[in-house]
Parts: structure tokens; C-alpha cells; sequence
């Protein structure tokens, strides 16, 4: 029998773990290793099992509330969430004690569980997927109470986690200095695909849907994601240049679908754009390894400047080439496989997914670029293993 290294328990609150690709990475590099993992986080969807198991971890989810839309509504998700969290974490210890409990944020609301479970001898790690105060900054375009509540639930948690996992250097930066951290207490480990299960595939030429070349964008909807302004770029490009060509192809989910959609219907572009709603792995897989360009239209802020877009990283694995929002990080994971613009205006973005589509070969060697980072300098190998130097020090430090 296998020697077990420990037992690590997950907590996400904003995605099912099916959909999460960074964590449930983190899950298989964990079981690698030799760890036993448990996950709590919300249903997928009402039929989902309380109890069930995804690549070898064992998830404990929960029914999530109705999504969000008002400063009382996020309030009680966040505490519904919490206390679901709450129970499971003790089911879990029933079980089989953990050794480590790991949360990912958003929210960052679990430092008082972290702390509760660290009096009773555990550790605990906060893997930081966003910067909430800048996130808010950049929806709502202001600061004030909430942003200043949102910045002392972040210290908090720094200031409870043994160690935090900081998905780029910018945003280690940012635990350094903001959180007064010693650089000891972090980690950078990268949420780069895993190139051996992310990778192009077949194509399937239905999914340009009859015309000539498909665009994707995948991710969250938010107001803050850029998509608004892809929208406005589609429209030079249909209307102004005069390319009734490509099917524009939206994947993914978020607050501001709907109000996207019907400016699309108000644009005149639906005969042009899709949207698919939420998407599985499988299905990304299938539009990625037909896709021929594929956007990020993040809006230069200092969120999107320090933040590392797993879209930009998924394209890259696909071998497909990107129009990308100069931002700081994009620039520096993407290199040669994105052309930059401004993101400002949509008929620089529109002119420069004209070119890039016209011509094929630069396109095949912009992805050929990507693939070979992810396989090499970004590769998901290289994180899997600082990420579990994180728990094999924490673990060795619990028993010593």
C-alpha cells in the first residue's frame, strides 16, 4: 500500500471543482505526490451528488445560492457559502483528520475558519486566484467604504495563512508589501494548463458554422472583462469593414450575459456571434482546437495589469494565436504568440483580428510560440512542484 503524505483539504467557493482548471491541477499534483484530497465547493447543478469524486479527490458540494446582483445578495452568499464551508470542514475531519486547509478566494472570507481549524493544530494556506480590492475598483470604478472592508478582509487572511500561494510574481508583490509578508511565507504557482491534457485536437469545421474562420473568447462576463468592448470591435469589423467572414464565438458565463447579448441584437451581430454559456473542458477543448484566433479584451487597469488570464494561457496550449490587451502580465506569459493593442479603441482591436486572419502563416507561428511556453518556460510540471513544496513543508512543520 501507497505511503500517504497527508490529507489536504480544498475550499472554492465561485466554481464548481469540474470547472475550476487551476485547482483541480492542484488537486492531481497533490495526489501525485502521494496526498489524500478532499475539495468542498458548490454544486454544479442540482443532480450532483453531496458526495462524489473528480480525478481521484474526493468533493463534498454543496447547493450554491441564486447568483448575486446586490450588496445584500453577495452578503448572504458569502455567509450561506461560509457556513456550508463550515459543516463540511468538520464532516470531512470526521472522515479522516486533514492536515492542511487550503482556501481560494474569492471571497476572502475564510481566514476565520482558517484560524479556528489552525487552533486545533492544522495548517493553512490561501491560494489567491484575484486581488478583491482591485476587482471591485475596476467594476465599479471607485473606492470608498467597501473597497476599504474588502482590504482588511485581504489582511486578515494574510495575516492568518502559514503560507500563500500567489498565482504570479505581481501578485506576490502585492502579499509582500500590502500583506507584510515575508517572502518565505509565499509561493508563486502559475495557472498554466497542463499541457499534457490541454492540447489541440481534431478540428470541427461545423463549429465555424459555415463561414470561413471562428474567434473565441472564453471567460468570465463580468463589467469588467473587457467583453463590452470586444462587442463594439466585432461591430467595426462586420460593419465598417465590411467582413461578414468569421463567426464570433463567446464562452463563458457571468453578471453582465445578458445585458452583452442584447447590446449584440442591438449591434446587429447575431448572425455573427454566439454566445454558449457555460462550457466543460471537453467543449472548450473542441472550439480551441478549431478556433483560429482567440481575443483578450481585459481594459488596462492596475488589476488587469497584475493578473495573470487564464484565457490567454488556453490559447496558448491550443496553438492558437491571440489579440491581446497590452496589459503587463499578458505581455510577459504571451510574448511572441499575441498581437497587443490598446483596448481602447475598437477599430485598432477590429484591423488587427483582419490582419492576423488573413494571414495564416504568421497565425501558425504565433501558436507554435505559445505551445512551446506552456511546454517549457510557463510548464504546468514546474508549478506542480513548488506547489506541493508548499504542503510537504507544512506537513513536515505540523509533525515536527
Amino acid at each position: 500500500m501507497a505511503l500517504v503524505r497527508g490529507h489536504a483539504l480544498i475550499i472554492i467557493q465561485n466554481l464548481p471543482l469540474r470547472l475550476d482548471r487551476r485547482v483541480r491541477n492542484e488537486c492531481r499534483a497533490l495526489l501525485d505526490a502521494g496526498y489524500d484530497v478532499s475539495v468542498i465547493c458548490p454544486k454544479e447543478d442540482s443532480a450532483e451528488p453531496d458526495r462524489h469524486e473528480i480525478d481521484g479527490a474526493v468533493v463534498f458540494s454543496y447547493p450554491a445560492p441564486e447568483g448575486a446582483r446586490g450588496l445584500l445578495s453577495y452578503a448572504r452568499e458569502f455567509v450561506v457559502c461560509w457556513l456550508h464551508a463550515a459543516r463540511l470542514s468538520v464532516r470531512v475531519n470526521r472522515e479522516r483528520r486533514f492536515d492542511v486547509l487550503q482556501a481560494c478566494n474569492p471571497p476572502d472570507t475564510y481566514w476565520l475558519l482558517g484560524a479556528w481549524w489552525k487552533l486545533r493544530g492544522r495548517r493553512f494556506v490561501f491560494d489567491q486566484h484575484d486581488l478583491c480590492p482591485e476587482v471591485y475598483e475596476a467594476r465599479f470604478g471607485k473606492r470608498g467604504f467597501l473597497h476599504r472592508a474588502l482590504l482588511w478582509l485581504e489582511r486578515q487572511t494574510y495575516r492568518v495563512a502559514d503560507r500563500v500561494v500567489s498565482p504570479n510574481p505581481s501578485y506576490r508583490d502585492l502579499a509582500v508589501q500590502r500583506g507584510r509578508l515575508p517572502q518565505a511565507r509565499t509561493a508563486v504557482v502559475m495557472s498554466t494548463p497542463d499541457p499534457e491534457r490541454m492540447r489541440r485536437a481534431a478540428e470541427h469545421p461545423e463549429l465555424r458554422g459555415g463561414l470561413s474562420h471562428l474567434v473565441c473568447y472564453v471567460g468570465i462576463m463580468g463589467p469588467q472583462d473587457g467583453v463590452d468592448a470586444l462587442l463594439a470591435a466585432v461591430d467595426v469589423y462586420v460593419h465598417q469593414l465590411d467582413r461578414r467572414d468569421t463567426r464570433f464565438v463567446l464562452l463563458g458565463f457571468g453578471d453582465s450575459l445578458e445585458g452583452l447579448m442584447a447590446d449584440c441584437t442591438r449591434r446587429g451581430l447575431d448572425e455573427w456571434v454566439t454566445f454558449t454559456g457555460r462550457v466543460d473542458h471537453e467543449e472548450l477543448g473542441r472550439w480551441l482546437s478549431t478556433a483560429d484566433l482567440g481575443v483578450t479584451p481585459d481594459p488596462q487597469n492596475e488589476f488587469n495589469h497584475r493578473s495573470t488570464m487564464n484565457k490567454t494561457l488556453e490559447y496558448m496550449a491550443h496553438e492558437v494565436a491571440v489579440v491581446a490587451t497590452d496589459l503587463q502580465e499578458t505581455r510577459r506569459c504571451a510574448a511572441d504568440a499575441a498581437v497587443y493593442v490598446s483596448g481602447a479603441d475598437p477599430a485598432e482591436t477590429a484591423a488587427a483580428i483582419a490582419e492576423l486572419l488573413d494571414d495564416p502563416e504568421r497565425r501558425a507561428e504565433m501558436g507554435r510560440a505559445g505551445r512551446a511556453r506552456i511546454e517549457t518556460e510557463l510548464a504546468w510540471s514546474l508549478q506542480a512542484r513548488a506547489y506541493v513544496g508548499v504542503f510537504d513543508q507544512l506537513v513536515e512543520r505540523r509533525r515536527s
